[in-house]
């Protein structure tokens, strides 16, 4: 093997994989809610009564749902769609990875949101609660425990609700950032939306678990912002 040769093997070794990623026009809509993603978690991070810094430090993974419609939980067969990002790490707690993209399914949390729109933030606070929504569907409040997060900086976040729940959940609906209920709902890997982004062989476990994955360009805001906001995991 010549030189020449030896080189672009060690370059490929060490290239982040994309999975031969599609083009930005063939996962658009993917794209899109990652711009969107990244968008909400800036503005609701950049509010002074946000997720307390505690909380976001404890933080296994983000999901990241934008622009909820209420109409899509009520007539039924709709979802909302959007993101979940991890910290990198066997024990999730390296640097925030690139997100892979969810759906959330279910009947109640049309009734309890409101609004025309409204964007759905939920920390996932330990590792069974992160691995839980590697490769299944998950029923929020049975298969894995839920609360409506505590919001504001110095707020505590100490108490027994807090302590036991596996994820914190959150809404924004026309301006107005609260703890919200998201117990009877789904949250589940979109895998038809991740082939689109990253590639046919690309699965939710992947792209979150393997440390070589690149987020898109797409993704870079919200991975960007998680990093700054909580650079790591704090016991």
């Amino acid at each position: 093997m010549n030189r020449l040769a030896i080189i672009c093997a060690g370059a490929l070794m060490l290239a982040p994989m994309s999975f031969g990623r599609p083009t930005d026009e063939n996962a658009k809509d993917e794209n899109n809610r990652l711009q969107n993603a990244g968008t909400v978690i800036q503005e609701i991070l950049d509010i002074p009564d946000d997720i307390p810094q505690d909380l976001l430090d404890k933080a296994r993974c983000v999901v990241v749902m934008p622009s909820v419609l209420k109409a899509a939980f009520v007539v039924g067969g709709s979802y909302g769609r959007g993101t979940m990002v991890c910290r990198t790490g066997k024990d999730f707690s390296g640097p925030w990875g690139a997100p892979a993209m969810y759906a959330l399914e279910g009947g109640s949390v049309g009734l309890q949101i409101g609004g025309e729109a409204t964007d759905l933030v939920i920390l996932v606070m330990n590792d069974r609660g992160a691995s839980s929504l590697l490769h299944s569907k998950v029923k929020l409040g049975a298969d894995a425990s839920i609360a409506a997060g505590p919001k504001g900086r110095t707020a505590s976040a100490d108490t027994d609700a807090y302590l036991r729940a596996e994820m914190l959940s959150y809404s924004r609906a026309r301006g107005v950032f609260a703890g919200v209920s998201l117990e009877g709902t789904t949250l589940r890997p979109d895998e038809d939306a991740n082939h689109r982004l990253y590639g046919k062989d690309a699965s939710a476990a992947t792209i979150i678990t393997e440390p070589k994955i690149d987020a898109p360009p797409s993704g870079k805001m919200l991975v960007g912002r998680l990093q700054k906001a909580s650079p790591q995991l704090k016991p």
